[in-house]
């Protein structure tokens, strides 16, 4: 840690001097001010890592100084320890009230006040390691998924491109067979289909507006989602809507809940063997939920009776190109799914079903959230 920097604000110059030389032993950095307006003034000019501020000052004390600080995003961080006269517990309590962390009384000790001041900036260089720890693994993590997405778009594209280009070959190679033309051109549309989904889904994971809501009927949200899931993927599928709240209007933006209804569906699909004549049904359930001191939320549980979780991946399900299945250019489903809803405040969980297969929630909230101003898009 660089040398700690401490701003002494005390109306008595004795006092000031007596602390500056102290700490100055130590090896700190001493900052002084003789009221509130300097104290002020110096925090603008040179954020100290603590302030030792007397309470009783006139025009402005430091009840007042420490309030100013705190209501102050930049400064609202840095610890003020009180230095005060008073010693009733209603003193304190109003000091730590207004943001204090400790207390030194007056007669001041100084080998106690040097004890209490290095035990705070002992906490400053703690916090400012975790403060440091959690960027450095944030920015772990972003390079570790761009990674993780690139490799994975290359590997799949390749792929892609390859089956591409052998049933191109095909086609080349039986030219003069109609029927052999047409069912190997289907094969290369499907592949540039996936081609260009892989591409689509890739756009989606970078977007960061958050999209527009509007009012929409619980039931209206879910049959656009069926309807999605197998209009694009040319799937009939059994599937039993038990859907209690059908006439329930959420706030949600129809496109993005559509989609993400129709990912989760085909993962739950795609969890089946690929037994031909096997219906794969799915099953779409919903609840009311309500918790003390949160808002309330739908939760559409989507049940297959598939395969279940592979436990070598459930715990990266949601990654990018984590798969348990060998079908090529998949992989990104439900790593699209759970960014977009939570662009619309909500979330998506997966767990295995009790009786075997696997069940997706998607949880929605029942209204639009206010955002507050500091909060930033997914």
């Amino acid at each position: 840690m660089a040398i700690p920097n401490i701003l002494v604000v005390d109306d008595q110059p004795i006092n000031v001097q007596l602390l500056k030389r102290k700490l100055e032993r130590e090896g700190i950095r001493v900052t002084t001010a003789y009221n509130g307006i300097e104290a002020l003034s110096a925090v603008q000019k040179d954020k100290p890592d603590l302030i030792l501020l007397d309470v009783m000052m006139p025009d402005m004390d430091g009840i007042e100084v420490c309030q100013r600080l705190q209501s102050n995003e930049e400064t609202r961080s840095i610890p003020v320890i009180f230095i005060t006269a008073r010693t009733s517990k209603e003193g304190k309590l109003e000091g730590l009230g207004v943001g204090a962390v400790d207390y030194i009384t007056k007669p001041i000790d100084l080998d106690e006040t040097l004890a209490r001041v290095q035990t705070q900036l002992r906490f400053v260089s703690i916090n400012r390691e975790m403060v440091d720890l959690q960027r450095r693994l944030v920015e772990s993590r972003r390079a570790a998924t761009i990674g993780a997405v690139t490799q994975g778009i290359a590997h799949n594209l390749n792929n892609l491109l390859g089956v591409v280009i052998g049933y191109l070959d095909l086609v080349k190679a039986y030219y003069d067979k109609p029927e052999q033309v047409k069912k190997n051109a289907q094969h290369v549309e499907d592949a540039v289909h996936r081609i260009v989904a892989i591409i689509k889904q890739l756009s989606s994971l970078v977007v960061r507006t958050r999209p527009p809501l509007s009012k929409a009927g619980l039931q209206t949200l879910i049959d656009g989602g069926v309807r999605r899931f197998q209009a694009e993927h040319r799937i009939s599928a059994p599937v039993t809507i038990d859907n209690a709240l059908a006439d329930l209007p959420i706030d949600s933006n129809i496109e993005t809940f559509e989609d993400v209804l129709a990912k989760i569906m085909i993962n739950a699909w795609e969890s089946y063997e690929n037994r031909p004549g096997d219906p794969r049904p799915i099953w779409i359930s919903t609840e009311l939920v309500s918790k003390p001191g949160e808002p309330k939320s739908v939760h559409i549980h989507v049940d297959d009776r598939g395969r279940g979780l592979d436990p070598e991946i459930k715990d990266h399900i949601f990654e990018p190109f984590i798969s348990s299945k060998n079908t090529v250019g998949v992989g990104m489903g439900l790593t699209v799914a759970r960014h977009a809803l939570r662009g619309l405040g909500g979330e998506v969980t997966m767990n295995d079903r009790e009786g075997g297969g696997a069940r997706a929630t998607l949880i929605h909230p029942l209204e639009k959230r206010l955002r507050r101003t500091n909060e930033s898009d997914e």
